[in-house]
């Protein structure tokens, strides 16, 4: 009988060990599961990653500048660029667009230099161009568009700017023209359609910023975006200095 109580007493000694153990092993298990959960959700989230900048490379790189753009009511060109300047003008002189704003430039800068900058011709400058010194990013852009688009009753509108830029910049000034029709007129500095975007580092470097500043803009699509009175500049018109 004695020898039955020694052993029921050193069994019951052992049991707070052994559910202390069972509780440390589900604890790891439990964190190993999390950490494998979370790994898998990385590599997941790196995989969605890469493969939507290859995708935003390719469709990039495959944008060209359009022949003979249909013609529309007015013409917008985000500023970055001689070339999306010079394609600006040249749309404006082809009489492709009534009148052309010129949005996001430097406010030291005077009509006088952009139109020697362009190569524009004087009258043609004087007469139809509007310029925005407001803006300061692409979000700017899209809204001091937007007013002046909505003043002049605009119903399509050809977008000027380049090729990498233009996923992004359709994205924000579509959330803001709602009355009008965007036309892209993408302008294409290299030529990368064959891959080359791989091989050159720094179109590389371009593209990966460009896609991570589109994937932020896809975010803000979360929030709704609307422009208030205080928020945006009036465009300069024609007749301003």
């Amino acid at each position: 009988m004695a020898m039955d109580v020694r052993d029921s007493t050193g069994t019951a000694g052992q049991m707070p060990v052994v559910v202390a153990r069972l509780r440390d092993y589900g604890r790891i298990s439990r964190l190993k599961t999390a950490f494998r959960i979370s790994a898998l959700s990385l590599l997941v989230l790196a995989l969605l990653f890469a493969g939507g900048f290859g995708w935003f490379a390719n469709k990039v790189s495959h944008l060209t500048t359009p022949a003979n753009p249909a013609k529309a009511d007015a013409i917008i060109v985000l500023t970055g660029g001689q070339s999306r300047l010079d394609a600006a003008m040249e749309l404006l002189a082809s009489g492709k667009g009534e009148r052309l704003l010129i949005s996001g430039v430097h406010p030291s800068a005077s009509r006088r230099q952009l139109q020697v900058a362009t190569g524009g011709d004087k009258k043609l400058f004087s007469c139809c161009v509007d310029i925005d010194r407001a803006a300061l990013d692409t979000i700017g852009n899209a809204e001091e568009s937007a007013k002046w688009v909505e003043s002049h009753a605009y119903n399509t509108v050809i977008l000027v700017t380049n090729n990498y830029h233009m996923p992004r910049s359709l994205l924000e000034m579509s959330r803001l023209l709602h009355g009008a029709k965007l036309e892209p007129y993408p302008v294409v500095n290299s030529n990368l359609d064959n891959g080359g975007w791989l091989t050159k580092p720094q179109a590389l470097r371009v593209l990966f910023t460009e896609y991570n500043k589109y994937l932020l803009a896809l975010a803000r699509g979360i929030v709704p975006v609307k422009p208030t009175p205080d928020g945006i500049a009036l465009a300069e018109t024609a007749a301003g200095g």
